[in-house]
């Protein structure tokens, strides 16, 4: 017998079922967007803002730590006697540095893939440890 409005296909779904299935949908995405408006969930402790924060801000104060710029800071100090001003000398400074890599790493974000950044920072760095290491062997390259 042929296909009829009074003898549907029987491998399509049936109205109840679709129904159901749109209620299903429905409910999903009102708990998603529930969970989406609470204020907290941005700032928890497992949210990506969250660890992308701390860890940007341990890796720069770890690397910042007995960096030249660390003592340069101490001995502008110690000759000025106004640390003030050379805390936000030195903390401008920082944060202008900081606004530079960051424009610079977006604009290189949207131009090169991340595989070839990573790339091109290994090859730098090991460039610079073989410059290094010459130096401590006092061997020009």
């Amino acid at each position: 017998m042929p296909n009829s409005p009074l003898n549907p296909a029987p491998d399509l779904p049936k109205i109840e079922e679709v129904a159901d299935s749109e209620a299903a949908i429905a409910r999903a995405n009102r708990e998603v967007a529930a969970n989406d408006a609470k204020p907290s969930s941005k700032f928890s402790a497992k949210s990506p803002f969250f660890r992308v924060l701390v860890s940007t801000f341990l890796t720069i104060l770890l690397a910042e730590m007995g960096d030249k710029t660390q003592f340069t800071t101490l001995l502008m100090t110690a000759e000025s006697h106004q640390p003030l001003v050379v805390f936000l000398g030195a903390g401008s400074a920082l944060v202008a540095t900081s606004l530079l890599g960051v424009s610079l790493g977006r604009w290189l974000a949207a131009r090169v893939s991340e595989e070839a950044i990573e790339t091109a920072a290994g090859i730098a760095l090991l460039a610079i440890a073989m410059l290094l290491i010459g130096d401590m062997l006092d061997v020009s390259l």
